[in-house]
């Protein structure tokens, strides 16, 4: 029942959110820009009314044109070149250029659309012709197209590394990261030519055992029954996906809002003040982050389960119990990928360690083919977004996709 009461709720919050967002526009249009004081704080207030809600739609990637070397700019080409009822593949290409690393990015699926990592394509993009899993809201997708667990998401990552083809490079940011290694070692085992020529592991929960995080003692204090009755819902009749066991995007996005709500609230209220100052680029920065943050997807009930189940309480993967379709995965199988794993010094999701246990999993890899970087003075998201990650973080990704591709 509780996914039928938020949808009817946010039924009835829509226009009213729609109508202060269209107010708001009209504000600024009317005067310019330039309204006197009691229509700016009108209009800022309808701006915090209109972003105080939900979405369920993908927003648009927009990726922005790249600079050469000679200071020319070039555009970037968005195509979908594959896809399943789950998943669509999407394609950014630079349009001057065509020999560039393949390199398969793999977006999580923890309650936002893959344009979470919208800054980490802009980025990656400059040097190489990236492939981005677009994640399909499962509240849209039929119960006759099946269920989705993690064997699932395990498979779509083979089938991918398959379409882009061999010396290929594979990168997984925060929950993937372990299907991202468990499929490098399948199809290491299988000797298959489209194994990836690098695997890139981005703060992700390898071994959560290792300096657990509130996020992960949380996910330890109950049993995995309790995970099933309290926060699994079933698709409301509205949607294509009726009857579906879900995770709701709303209540992953209301405990992550929790666990850092004075913050917002002072996000909120520098927007409205930037608003009445008229720094108008700030307050976009901020306005445009929480439209991002709050475009929310469900998650398949099963696959939820089974990655809260096998790895934040089981540890299947680090003890060498994890098993895809009934056959046991062996991770001394990678011999031939060139490993890189990437941790924030401050992230609160992922502790230090937890990433880098891929390392020591990996125990048939030689040296050299192996990397750590840790970088100070970032959390979570600083990993995959922001300065550092521009100026820091992706040289090191850059040169090891480089290294491997001989």
């Amino acid at each position: 029942m509780i996914y039928h009461n938020y949808q009817m709720a946010a039924n009835l919050a829509d226009p009213v959110r729609q109508f202060a967002e269209q107010a708001r526009e009209i504000c600024m249009k009317w005067f310019d820009g330039k309204p006197a004081t009691p229509l700016q704080r009108m209009t800022a207030y309808y701006e915090q009314i209109a972003l105080m809600g939900f979405t369920h739609a993908r927003p648009n990637y927009n990726i922005l044109p790249v600079q050469d070397l000679q200071g020319q700019t070039h555009a970037i080409q968005e195509e979908r070149v594959y896809g399943t009822p789950f998943c669509d593949l999407l394609r950014f290409k630079r349009e001057d250029q065509h020999d560039l690393p393949k390199l398969l990015l793999v977006a999580p699926m923890s309650g936002h659309f893959a344009t979470l990592l919208r800054g980490t394509v802009q980025t990656l993009v400059q040097d190489h012709e990236v492939y981005l899993t677009d994640w399909r809201n499962i509240r849209d997708i039929r119960m006759s197209e099946g269920e989705f667990g993690l064997d699932e998401y395990i498979e779509h990552i083979i089938w991918f590394m398959q379409h882009l083809g061999p010396n290929a490079h594979l990168m997984g940011v925060c929950q993937p990261t372990v299907a991202c290694l468990a499929a490098t070692a399948l199809m290491a085992q299988d000797r298959h030519e489209c194994q990836p020529a690098s695997l890139t592991l981005m703060a992700g929960p390898i071994d959560t055992r290792i300096n657990p995080t509130q996020v992960n003692e949380l996910a330890k204090e109950k049993p995995i029954d309790w995970f099933e009755k309290n926060l699994i819902g079933m698709v409301p009749l509205q949607f294509k996906g009726v009857g579906r066991r879900v995770y709701p995007g709303f209540i992953q996005l209301m405990a992550f809002l929790n666990m850092n709500l004075s913050r917002h609230r002072q996000s909120f209220a520098t927007l409205y003040e930037h608003r009445l100052n008229g720094d108008h680029e700030k307050a976009d920065v901020i306005r445009d982050f929480y439209q991002e943050y709050f475009a929310i997807m469900d998650l398949s009930g099963p696959f939820y389960l089974e990655t809260v189940k096998h790895v934040f309480q089981d540890h299947l993967l680090p003890k060498g119990e994890l098993t895809y379709r009934g056959r046991a995965l062996e991770l001394g199988a990678i011999r031939k990928t060139f490993l890189l794993t990437v941790e924030g010094e401050r992230d609160d999701i992922c502790g230090q360690g937890q990433t880098l246990a891929a390392q020591d999993l990996c125990n048939m890899l030689p040296a050299y083919r192996k990397t750590h970087h840790l970088q100070a003075g970032v959390g979570h998201y600083g990993v995959f977004s922001g300065k550092r990650w521009e100026g820091q973080i992706y040289p090191v990704v850059r040169n090891m996709i480089q290294s491997a591709q001989g």
